[in-house]
């Protein structure tokens, strides 16, 4: 239940029964994968400033004025009104054009990738997510470890062993703790 934490507090504490609503945030808008001119793109305008930020970027500067829309509560309440507009807008965008210009701004935002695409984006931002371990014939690529504790650079020295190759030592080691 605690993955489900909005949709439980309400309920719980109001008695509001959530309905389905894909992948929509009940309380906030826009704040859910919203299609561009060649995918979708999540948009999590979380609050004011960024949805003032977001409409800037689209050129909707006069929908940020709306009465209807000016705070949360309100898109939330007429998100179907406000829908409309920002489909007309995000349409004209190709989704990796959008997600810079909105980050820059402070919209957070992602395109929804493919695995492939994943890793090509983060490669075009500098995160490096694949690493070669290995030498020779035992050269493989692999996932780089993104969490650092330091300032220091990881360093991968072996590949992945071969299938039997510490099997000895294991047994060794096995046989010691029953003594």
């Amino acid at each position: 239940m605690s993955g489900l934490v909005n949709q439980t507090a309400a309920y719980t504490a109001a008695g509001v029964v959530p309905f389905r609503m894909g992948n929509a945030h009940p309380s906030l808008f826009p704040y859910e994968a919203l299609p561009t001119k060649d995918r979708d793109l999540i948009i999590a305008a979380g609050n004011d400033k960024q949805f003032r930020a977001l409409c800037g970027v689209l050129g909707l500067e006069h929908v940020a004025d709306d009465p209807r829309f000016a705070i949360n509560a309100d898109r939330t309440k007429n998100r179907e009104e406000l829908r409309p507009f920002l489909l007309e807008k995000l349409a004209e965008w190709a989704s990796d054009d959008l997600f810079i210009e909105l980050n820059k701004v402070g919209v957070p935002c992602g395109p929804i990738n493919s695995i492939g695409d994943g890793v090509e984006l983060a490669e075009k931002l500098g995160l490096r997510p694949r690493v070669t371990v290995g030498e020779g014939a035992r050269e493989v690529d692999l996932v780089r470890n993104p969490i650092t504790f330091s300032s220091g650079e990881l360093e991968y020295h072996l590949p992945p062993p071969t299938l039997g190759e510490h099997s000895d030592e294991i047994r060794q080691w096995l046989k010691g703790l029953d003594s």
